[in-house]
């Protein structure tokens, strides 16, 4: 038989025997106008006043909005309209606002890439700034510590702004459980010993560090600590299916929404086997998810319950950013 996996921008074709099995998400159509829908959560939000009364209160002050940079799919030419658009209809003007990329320890955007990701009208109208983990000049010192203990530094920018709006895609995560959420500000604007200790074996050596879980997952707590303890304000978080159509829309606060969010895909995204396989052929999700092979990791994790003990992953990707 012959399946096809996603690679780079298109599929690969992959020839296979009979009679293997083929686990894939739910299969969950595209809003037909998802604009709207966006329009729709900012005004009436899950467990927060809506974005509008915000802005409104907001008396002259700065905001920064969150972004994810190129290695995540998320359709910002359709979100940061909506979003954008709320703030300034109702009172922010466009020097107000700054839109930070939240890049963790990745290198920073190219204007290609943000042309790609915002579109030319965005990129041409607004302040769009990348994060810097090894600047701790840009950096600010939390008030108190974590849970874990750990004194963590958040970008200067994010936590002087007078509005803190935080967007993304909640999907299955290789070590904190689920992306989106709280993962905006860690590990994506906090300095480098944050990352650090957040990637180091202290958290991912716990076997709660895993696809799907929440629940006593170091990652997820301490990214959650930091979340709470910087202030998000304001949650803006969709869901896609593999066609990367956008099949829902959470807004407001950052525990109540991004909750919300983790609900549909967890629903959606679970697939059972009842044995081992000796061999299990599976990809990063095609670009850009594909372009680095640190990326790349995260689909080889994320076979490794269905493989038997000393069996084979198979991961084909396009690396066509080298290692990363």
């Amino acid at each position: 038989m012959e399946a096809l996996i996603a690679y780079d921008r298109g599929h690969l074709p992959v020839s296979l025997p009979e009679g293997v099995h083929v686990l894939e998400p739910e299969s969950l159509v595209g809003l037909p106008d998802p604009s709207a829908v966006i329009d729709d959560a900012l005004a009436h939000p899950i467990g927060s006043v809506p974005l509008a009364q915000l802005a409104c209160d907001l008396a002259g002050g700065t905001v920064c909005v969150v972004v994810s940079d190129i290695t995540r799919p998320v359709p910002y030419r359709v979100i940061l309209p909506s979003l954008l658009g709320c703030l300034e209809g109702h009172g922010v003007s466009r020097d107000q606002i700054t839109i930070l990329i939240a890049t963790g320890m990745h290198r920073p955007s190219t204007a290609e890439e943000r042309h790609e990701m915002f579109g030319p009208d965005v990129c041409a109208h607004y302040d769009i700034q990348d994060h810097d983990a090894t600047d701790e000049a840009s950096m600010v010192e939390l008030p108190r510590c974590t849970s874990a203990g750990t004194a963590v530094s958040v970008d200067r920018r994010y936590v002087e702004a007078d509005l803190k709006i935080a967007t993304g895609l909640v999907e299955p995560h290789f070590m904190a459980g689920y992306s989106g959420g709280r993962k905006a500000i860690c590990p994506g604007l906090v300095n480098l010993k944050t990352i650090q200790r957040f990637h180091g074996p202290g958290f991912l050596e716990s076997p709660g560090a895993a696809s799907g879980v929440l629940r006593g997952n170091p990652c997820h707590c301490e990214a959650s600590d930091v979340a709470h303890i910087a202030g998000v304000d304001f949650l803006l978080n969709v869901t896609l299916n593999l066609q990367r159509e956008i099949v829902g829309v959470f807004a407001g606060d950052l525990d109540e929404a991004f909750g919300s969010a983790v609900a549909q895909v967890e629903s959606a995204s679970r697939a059972w086997m009842e044995e081992e396989a000796d061999v299990v052929v599976t990809s990063a999700g095609g670009y850009p998810l594909d372009t680095t092979f640190y990326q790349v990791a995260k689909g080889m994790v994320g076979a490794l319950p269905v493989v038997r003990e000393g069996g084979t992953i198979v991961a084909v990707a396009a690396c066509s950013q080298g290692i990363g």
